[in-house]
């Protein structure tokens, strides 16, 4: 298993697992829809994808978008995405996708990484934490449904 920065090139090769990751969330199947955004996303470089490949298929993937603190005057990232396909859990893949993120980040100078994850997702929880990430007790979230506004 290889954890590679995403290109173009392995566009085919993330949609089934993107599309999966989406259904996984509630949402319909729909993988046109995510190669259009996915290759969206790449080709206005707004975003970063890293991608685990076990030979040519992909197993999982973590999405990265930039941002900036003004309070810090710094580059951030949000970590919006993190998934590996149910059969290939409990192997470490996961943990070896943040860490390329991790990685990513200070390598461009970025203060910090930013990820929110369901309050009954327990097992995500227990991942971040005993990889070294820490809970924010600080700040609530708020979100301001726009599509809810129509």
């Amino acid at each position: 298993m290889v954890v590679t920065l995403f290109s173009d090139s392995l566009l085919d090769a993330l949609v089934p697992l993107f599309d999966s990751y989406r259904r996984f969330y509630g949402k319909a199947g729909d993988p046109l829809a995510a190669k259009s955004f996915l290759r969206d996303r790449f080709e206005h470089g707004e975003s970063v994808l890293f991608i685990a490949l076990r030979d040519t298929e992909a197993v999982g993937f973590v999405q990265l978008y930039p941002s900036f603190s003004s309070v810090t005057l710094a580059r951030t990232f949000i970590l919006n995405d993190l998934f590996v396909d149910a059969g290939y859990r409990r192997q470490g893949i996961a943990k070896r996708l943040l860490e390329a993120a991790t990685e990513y980040a200070a390598a461009l100078g970025a203060v910090r990484l930013t990820l929110s994850t369901a309050i009954s997702n327990g097992e995500a929880q227990a991942l971040y934490q005993t990889s070294g990430w820490v809970r924010d007790e600080q700040f609530y979230v708020f979100h301001w449904p726009i599509s809810a506004k129509k």
